[in-house]
């Protein structure tokens, strides 16, 4: 805290502030702090004003005054001020003092009535600005602000406004007071008009009544820290008088005038110094000057202190606290080099110990303290490493050895390390590292293995011993492998395995697939189109293979007469197509074939039936009754996209002549090819002949010689499918007819469709001969009548057949019109009426004059008469009353009575009468009216419709209402009934009187609703027949209704209780109809606590206690709160309680009097010895009572002298013969005793006694102790030694991989290593390793993994870094392998290195022995230490090849970083353009805002 007292006027002022804490030891223990003073001291040519009265000449000013005469004075600041010759010159330096030599006030003074002056302080360096006071000489301004820079004036930041309006004047600025130390607000205070002079605005920078925590936070530092301060005065306190008249004259007397201006603050040196000295280029040196260059302490240094000295760079720079100094601390390099720095990610990994690294290290020497040899270079083992000659050159065969020769930088027996020891490649074996090892080739540099495994697959080789040759690697295959590493099958062979041969054949099928080439992985061969399967040997779903009668050319043509079959169960089909072409003799056929698939020869044959016995064609070949096919001689060689006509004559054999009535039936011209000729079959070769034996042992082509065709053998299938698939270059499609066919699928061989009933074709396409209509469902059977058609067949479109004559019709089973009875037709019979009638029955159609019947011989309904043919007599319309067809005829026919020789109406139903010109029963209306007509009563069916009476017969109103229903339509149940009425389902209302509201019932029936019967209840009863109470409610058939339960919410287990008694159901241990009493046998407060009653049932008169107290009722003889005692009057052992001697009762009335008395008498001593005085009490009444007490002492003794001396003498007497005998044995026990002290004391002290055989132990077993304490403590210095490097190398390994250490603690958190390590994890169980901050390989990894995807708009760039991001991920996995390897060793390694860590140096001998047996424990557990180091070691080796790659995608990685940089700084600079252009804005409407309040305030004036 600052005191700070100005004199102003003889006046003290005194200003508190906040100040950073000084130590009182100066700079050695903590913070230390240069004074604070007036930073304008010396600074009067970096202090100015935009504005000063008198520097281009004298100007007049006045001054606001009633008591001095002269007003008006002349500014002149052309010159410095002198008291002595320019007195009148008030410039801005003017303000650094109050007074001058002479003790006269000077001031600074503006230009008359100028509004917007700002005066500015400009600092050579940084620093500490606490407060600051302004002291005016005229009105204080009307608006200000304090502003701030700390880049030397480049940007500003506010302090402070002031203002006598903030709302008005600083509209965006909070004028609510001060909440943070950081807070820009406006104050009121210091702008009133008043006082006209000596005015002050006081600014603090921390505010006393703002707590601050850290003063040493970067916020407070940034609060303080300045380079530039500027004080801005925006508007002048004035009379008002200037608003009116804008004069000269009347602005004289407004400006701003400052005696003086303090702006306290001191050097900022992060507390690092306790003075401060001139800046270099400041040659001022005025008493009292704040210099601005800190005199540093604590090693560091820089104008403010602001960074550590040149190679003390081992701890991070900070700022000073009030007991640390944070001394920056020298590098450690072992004299290997003079220059360091700072890293902290080095820092937190030695846990925020050391943080320099050495740069430049000398004498082949590496690492953060110089510490290690450079690769390819050891430590002589018999030099210290600061030695400039302890790094030796390696001896190691570059070609053979790791990283091209580097060997042990030096000797760790524990890590296996020799100093000067090469380490060989993986498959290198030797002493220098020049030698192969066992099954291993070519020593090569560029190989990071040394030598190439022979890489033999050991499927395709022959021997395991030697798999390849020693020079060239070559591996010895077996039969049908290949390959530099027998790891290929030879051609035409595939599935590499341990087969004897090693390779199987791939058996492509010769004609479904291209070769027989095939995968080396899977054996699938080159198929061709739309065949399927490892081979190719099956075809795609939706396809087929050709048959070899597959060209087939059918002989049915238009110029022939074709013979139709159809196709029936009982006959075997020995045709294709619809049927057969019926040659003559002599006669011939034409055959056009355009489509040859495939060029080669075919051979000729024709299918035939034969009608006569023996017939030739040209080649004069027999054809026999017995076969059903011919076979030219000689094959034809036909070929693709040619186009030939064959041309082949019929005539009978052995004949010159034809016969007229000879004819042949040819069935169709089949090409067959001639597959020898085909790839496959040609040629010597084993399989070619194999697969011709076979079509001939399988009778594969005699098969589609023979019709029908019978099954094919499934070989046959497969060479057919070959040969189709070598002329179709693949399989054929179905093309399924959809309207045809049931499926899209057909058979595999020859393509034959799934066809519908009546559909033929291979496509299913056409309907079978007998058959017509071609659709969706097939086609249906033409049925020509056998009598009325000349044939089966029809027409296949319109199924029409050929009718004889006389027949007519579809199926020409129909007379002619006019007839009947086919075949027998004969006329139709229909009285003269109709002209035509049912062919089949002869029953007339269409009858004409009113007529009806089946000839037409009857009247039609609604008229009367005899229609037959003679009779003379035709039709006439009934009056009934209207005539038929009329809105008045009511009947549906008539009669003539000839007896009555009346016209009888058969009425429609609901009319009567003899015309049926009346409603019948159930019915009403007006049907003796044109238009009129009876309608059904709407009764809803609940009346009896045979009742003359049941409804009205005009109006409909249902009068006699059945099934208990009531109303105009009999629409609802009755009074008393519910139901539904249209249902005649009125039933009796159910409701229980007794919850029924009385207004509801009478004579023992309530009423109900009459929809759902559901009866009026009383209140809080419920049920549909009011037959319970309501939920939560009891005592039901009152005439209230229900009352409710109130069950205790607490005690009870629901709100609801018993309906007829109330009794809700309680929680354990309450009862109570409502649960708010203690259950029975229990008492107490319910509201706190039940208790059991526990009642002895001996002495307890019932097992209830009272339920306040607890208290059971006791029988006689029993007393106690539980009845378990025996009363007072009885003695004995409860239950067995005797009543004790008359006399007991004498006494004890008296007896509990003076217990009474005594305890009152205790009660008033108590009071005296509280307040020392006793009302009503003096000392005749104490002597009186001492009088009374001694009388009863008196009768006490007397009592006891007289009925209880004599029993206590028979008691002592019997005690004392006790006594006797127990003091007997008491005395022989003590003789026993003595004896065996004796014995005791003679085995103690004697000279052969075990205490001294045990004392001379001791003193052995100490000698041996201090002979072995050397060799101990140097065995155990060597141990800790060995664990210090080991714990050395394990912070190492987590350096170089995560960048921290593995500190863990017991439950594995690492809370001084944000970097993590080894058995470090976090809260959720996860290892923890790498981070923000760490330099290990893992957080580089990541790094330069976000790196890369940030970079998305360089295409080239991310497709690099896309590549070093997989080399990443591999990194982060080997690492993370490395710390997670499965086995006992790393597991020993991170136990016993986490067991090291956790012990503390011991201070006493008893601590040293516990740490020995902790250490000796765990080195037990440590096994095959030099197993566990050579393969960390290869790691790191890996770690180390694989950092080198990340930090290469890293640069990359950065490359693009900085063009992305270059882009942010642009935009960062567009960005502040932007906020100097708002903030131009936003003083351009300020200064609009200010005008247009002047202006309003001109207008209210």
């Amino acid at each position: 805290m600052l005191t700070l007292t100005l004199r102003t006027n003889g006046c003290a002022l005194s200003v508190f502030g906040q100040e950073l804490p000084s130590s009182p030891h100066g700079c050695t223990d903590g913070s230390c702090y240069p004074a604070t003073g007036n930073l304008l001291i010396g600074r009067a040519v970096n202090l100015s004003s935009t504005s000063t009265c008198g520097l281009n000449g004298p100007q007049q000013y006045c001054i606001v005054s009633h008591l001095q005469s002269d007003k008006c004075f002349e500014c002149n600041s052309q010159h410095r001020f002198d008291p002595y010759h320019h007195r009148n010159s008030h410039r801005i330096e003017n303000v650094i003092y109050l007074m001058d030599s002479n003790g006269d006030n000077t001031w600074w003074q503006s230009v008359n009535g100028v509004c917007s002056v700002s005066i500015r302080l400009n600092l050579e360096a940084e620093f500490h600005f606490t407060h600051l006071i302004m002291k005016f000489k005229t009105f204080r301004p009307a608006a200000m602000f304090i502003e701030r820079s700390a880049d030397f004036g480049r940007t500003w930041r506010p302090y402070r406004y002031f203002a006598s309006n903030c709302t008005k004047t600083f509209p965006g600025i909070p004028a609510n007071g001060l909440h943070h130390i950081n807070d820009i607000i406006c104050e009121e205070r210091y702008s009133d008009i008043e006082p006209s002079t000596n005015g002050e605005v006081i600014y603090k920078v921390l505010d006393p009544a703002i707590h601050v925590k850290d003063p040493y936070s970067l916020d407070i530092q940034e609060l303080l820290r300045i380079t530039n301060l500027r004080i801005n005065f925006t508007k002048l306190n004035t009379l008002g008088d200037d608003l009116l008249d804008r004069r000269f004259d009347v602005l004289q007397k407004y400006y701003y005038a400052l005696y003086e201006l303090v702006v306290r603050g001191s050097c900022f040196c992060y507390g690092h110094a306790s003075e401060c000295a001139p800046v270099p280029g400041v040659d001022a040196r005025e008493n009292g000057m704040i210099h601005g260059r800190c005199v540093c302490k604590h090693n560091t240094e820089g104008l403010n202190c602001e960074r550590c000295r040149h190679f003390h760079n081992d701890l991070p720079w900070r700022p000073a606290e009030a007991e640390n100094p944070h001394t920056c601390r020298e590098c450690n390099c072992n004299g290997h080099s003079s220059h360091c720095h700072f890293d902290m990610a080095v820092y937190l990994a030695t846990g925020n110990i050391s943080g320099g690294v050495c740069d430049d290290c000398l004498h082949n020497t590496m690492g953060r303290n110089c510490e290690m040899c450079k690769p390819f270079y050891y430590q002589d083992p018999i030099k210290d490493i600061r030695d400039p000659q302890a790094c030796v050159a390696c001896d190691c065969d570059p070609v053979g050895s790791m990283e091209g020769g580097v060997c042990d930088s030096h000797t760790d027996l524990d890590m296996g390390m020799i100093s000067g020891q090469c380490r060989c490649k993986a498959n290198v074996k030797g002493t220098r590292c020049d030698d192969c090892k066992e099954s291993y080739y070519g020593l090569s540099q560029n190989d990071p293995l040394g030598c190439q495994p022979c890489n033999c697959d050991p499927r395709g080789i022959i021997m395991m011993g030697a798999p390849c040759d020693q020079i060239s690697g070559d591996c010895s295959c077996k039969r049908h492998v290949t390959g530099r590493y027998c790891n290929q099958c030879l051609p035409e062979y595939w599935g590499l395995s341990n087969d004897l041969a090693g390779c199987r054949p791939c058996d492509c099928d010769f004609g479904g697939a291209f070769n027989n080439r095939c995968m080396m992985e899977s054996g699938q061969c080159d198929c061709r189109r739309h065949l399927i399967g490892r081979q190719c040997s099956e075809v795609q779903p939706g396809y087929f293979c050709a048959p070899l009668d597959y060209y087939k050319y059918e002989a049915e043509d238009p110029d022939v007469r074709p013979v139709h079959r159809e196709h029936t169960p009982s006959h075997m089909v020995t045709w294709t197509g619809p049927g057969f072409a019926r040659v003559k003799d002599g006669a011939g056929l034409v055959f056009t074939i355009d489509n040859i698939p495939y060029a080669m020869e075919y051979d000729i044959m024709i299918r035939y039936e034969p009608e006569v016995c023996v017939w030739t064609v040209t080649y004069q070949i027999d054809v026999k009754l017995l076969l059903k096919y011919i076979q030219m001689p000689r094959p034809f060689c036909f070929e693709p996209s040619n186009r030939y006509v064959v041309s082949i004559r019929f005539q009978r054999h052995g004949v010159t002549h034809r016969h007229l009535t000879a004819f042949i039936l040819i069935d169709s011209l089949v090409l067959i090819p001639k597959y020898t000729e085909l790839p496959g079959f040609q040629g010597n070769e084993p399989e070619a002949e194999q697969r011709r034996e076979e079509m001939i042992r399988y009778m594969c082509l005699d098969s589609f010689m023979m019709t029908p065709m019978p099954a094919l053998a499934e070989m046959c299938s497969k060479l057919i499918c070959s040969i189709s698939s070598i002329i179709h270059d693949g399989a054929l499609s179905c093309q399924c007819d959809p309207q045809g066919s049931l499926s899209g699928e057909c058979h595999k061989v020859g393509g034959e469709c799934h066809c519908k009933p009546n559909v033929m074709g291979r496509r299913c396409d056409q309907c079978t001969p007998g058959t017509y209509g071609f659709g969706a469902n097939g086609c249906t059977v033409c049925d020509c009548h056998s009598e009325g058609s000349l044939s089966h067949q029809c027409d296949p479109v319109t199924g029409q057949c050929q009718c004889r004559q006389g027949a007519t019709g579809r199926q020409c089973s129909d007379c002619q019109p006019g007839q009947w009875g086919f075949p027998s037709c004969s006329p139709c019979q229909c009285n003269g009426h109709a002209d035509i009638c049912d062919p089949r029955n002869g029953g007339c159609r269409d009858c004409r004059d009113y007529t009806a019947g089946h000839l037409c011989e009857r009247c039609a309904d609604g008229f009367f008469g005899n229609p037959v043919l003679g009779s003379g007599e035709h039709c006439r319309p009934c009056p009934c009353p209207g005539n038929p067809g009329s809105d008045h005829f009511n009947a549906h026919s008539c009669y003539a009575d000839h007896t009555s020789n009346q016209i009888i109406c058969n009425c429609r139903q609901g009319y009567t009468g003899l015309r049926c010109d009346q409603c019948a029963p159930g019915y009403h209306g007006n049907p003796e009216q044109p238009g009129g007509q009876c309608l059904p009563c709407e009764c809803n069916g609940n009346i009896d419709t045979n009742d003359p009476g049941s409804c009205d017969p005009r109006t409909g109103q249902c009068l006699k209402c059945l099934y208990h229903t009531d109303g105009p339509s009999c629409g609802h149940c009755q009074h008393g009934y519910y139901g539904n009425a249209l249902a005649h389902d009125c039933r009796l209302c159910t409701c229980v009187t007794a919850g029924t509201i009385q207004s509801a019932c009478s004579d023992g029936q309530c009423h109900c609703d009459r929809q759902t019967g559901a009866c009026p209840c009383r209140q809080n009863v419920a049920g549909h027949n009011c037959d319970q109470c309501a939920p939560n409610h009891w005592n039901y058939g009152q005439d209230r209704g229900c009352e409710h339960c109130s069950c205790d919410p607490q005690h009870a287990l629901g709100s609801h209780c018993n309906m007829f008694t109330g009794q809700c159901q309680c929680r354990p241990g309450f009862g109570g109809k409502q649960c708010t009493e203690c259950e029975q046998f229990h008492w107490g407060d319910p509201r706190l606590q039940c208790r059991e009653c526990k009642c002895h049932p001996l002495g307890s008169e019932m097992a209830q206690c009272d339920r306040s107290t607890g208290a059971c009722e006791c029988r006689e003889g029993a007393a106690g709160k539980r009845c378990d005692e025996c009363a007072r009057g009885f003695t004995g052992d409860f239950p067995k309680c005797v009543r004790c001697h008359p006399c007991f009762h004498l006494w004890d009335d008296a007896v509990c009097q003076i217990k009474r008395d005594l305890e009152h008498i205790q009660y008033a001593a108590q009071k005296i010895l509280e307040s020392g005085v006793t009302t009503g009490v003096g000392d005749t009444r104490i002597k009186e009572l001492e009088k009374k007490l001694r009388k009863v002492q008196d009768l006490i003794s007397l009592t006891t002298n007289r009925f209880i001396v004599a029993p206590l003498h028979t008691y002592i007497n019997t005690l004392a013969c006790l006594l006797a005998d127990q003091f007997e044995k008491v005395k022989k026990y003590y003789q026993e005793s003595v004896k065996a002290e004796k014995k005791c004391n003679a085995s103690v002290s004697g000279p052969l006694s075990p205490v001294e055989q045990s004392k001379e132990t001791r003193a052995v077993t100490e000698d041996l102790l201090d002979a072995s304490k050397d060799k101990f403590l140097r065995a155990l210095a060597a141990q800790n030694k060995s664990l210090n490097e080991l714990q050395q190398k394990a912070h190492d390994l987590d350096k170089k991989v995560c960048g921290g250490h593995s500190n863990a603690s017991v439950n594995g958190s690492c809370p001084d290593s944000q970097c993590g390590g080894a058995g470090c994890r976090d809260d959720q169980g996860n290892r923890v390793c790498g981070g923000h901050g760490c330099n290990g390989t893992v957080s580089t990894s990541v790094a330069a993994l976000n790196h890369a995807r940030n970079a998305t708009d360089d295409e080239r760039v991310s497709v690099d870094i896309l590549v070093s991001c997989v080399q990443l991920q591999d990194i982060a996995s080997l690492t993370q392998d490395v710390k997670n390897q499965e086995g006992a060793d790393p597991q020993s390694i991170e136990k016993v290195a986490l067991q090291v860590l956790s012990i503390t140096l011991p201070v006493n001998r008893t601590a040293l022995d516990k740490m020995v047996m902790q250490i000796k424990d765990s080195l037990s557990n440590l096994t095959n230490i030099e197993g566990i180091v050579n393969q960390t070691s290869q790691h790191i080796s890996k770690v180390k090849e694989l950092l080198d790659k990340a930090k290469d995608a890293k640069s990359r990685a950065e490359g693009v970083k900085d063009a992305a940089n270059n882009t942010k700084q642009a935009l960062d600079v567009s960005e502040k353009a932007i906020e100097k252009a708002r903030a131009a804005l936003k003083e351009a409407n300020n200064n609009l805002n200010s005008t247009r309040n002047a202006a309003v305030e001109v207008q209210h004036t």
